[in-house]
């Protein structure tokens, strides 16, 4: 008799990364989470958190898997960078894999196999529709070239206009005396801003999401305005439902109303385990 097949599912980020494994019956067995997992920003980093959480998971669970038995579904940010996918799958341990972009298991565990548009905001952004069984996407082009209304852009933006406000050249609020305050010089933000990567831009995020200060209230206007312009590029004649989602999709859902909503069936893990599950059984 043969031993039944045990599944992987990973949803690697900018943030963070997630992992569960399930048995043929969608049964979940552990779960378990890791560092960033972005395979064009930081490839190593993203291979080591993507082994980690994996190693976790299978010691939680206890079944005498090991990697090598496990058929994996990987949705990762930098997927859709050339080369990546392939620099990662050649040094995977396991038994079979198949790597798309996080958007790809964002739209499947948000939408199953119904028809809907998905706005995934939370580090970077994408954003996606599916119609009669057929995905376009859009965005999710990084932070250099795109993560539209993404914390890493809010949080650039905010650094941006401090310094901006500094110079004179727009109004100094509250919240830009404190930004500018905290890094105590204009060269030690210059100098935050040579390193800096996407996340460390999105730990800026918070102060400007919800903020009455009228600095904050501008970039969130702009944020705002690039969300919707790509959400209506997907819509068609008939119009789909949105379905917001990621760590900043609840502010946009509330700020866009211009189309139905819908809320999301599952998560990107769950779409990365359809993917596990379906594409490789």
């Amino acid at each position: 008799m043969g031993v039944d097949p045990i599944f992987l599912g990973v949803d690697g980020g900018g943030t963070g990364c997630r992992v569960a494994i399930c048995d043929q019956d969608g049964r979940i067995l552990a779960r378990a989470e890791a560092g960033p997992a972005n395979i064009s920003a930081a490839p190593e980093t993203a291979l080591g958190n993507i082994l980690t959480a994996t190693r976790v998971a299978l010691d939680s669970w206890g079944g005498g898997v090991g990697m090598a038995g496990l058929r994996a579904g990987l949705g990762l940010a930098g997927a859709n960078a050339a080369g990546a996918a392939d620099w990662l799958g050649a040094r995977l341990p396991f038994a079979r894999a198949r790597i798309v972009t996080d958007a790809v298991t964002a739209v499947k565990g948000a939408l199953g196999d119904a028809d809907g548009i998905v706005a995934a905001i939370g580090t970077g952004s994408v954003f996606a529709e599916q119609r009669g069984g057929v995905m376009r996407q859009i965005g999710g082009w990084g932070l250099a070239l795109g993560d539209e209304g993404s914390g890493a852009v809010l949080g650039r933006a905010l650094l941006a206009r401090a310094l901006r406000a500094r110079d004179g050249a727009l109004p100094m609020t509250p919240l830009l005396e404190a930004v500018l305050a905290e890094f105590a010089t204009p060269e030690a933000l210059v100098t935050f801003s040579l390193t800096a990567k996407g996340v460390d831009y999105a730990g800026f995020a918070p102060r400007v999401v919800g903020s009455d200060d009228p600095a904050a209230q501008a970039i969130m206007a702009q944020a705002v305005a690039e969300v919707r312009g790509s959400v209506a590029a997907l819509q068609g004649e008939v119009p789909l439902p949105v379905t917001f989602i990621g760590g900043l999709g609840p502010a946009y859902a509330k700020a866009i109303t211009d189309w139905p909503q819908r809320p999301a069936q599952g998560s990107a893990l769950d779409g990365a385990l359809f993917l596990a599950r379906e594409g490789l059984a």
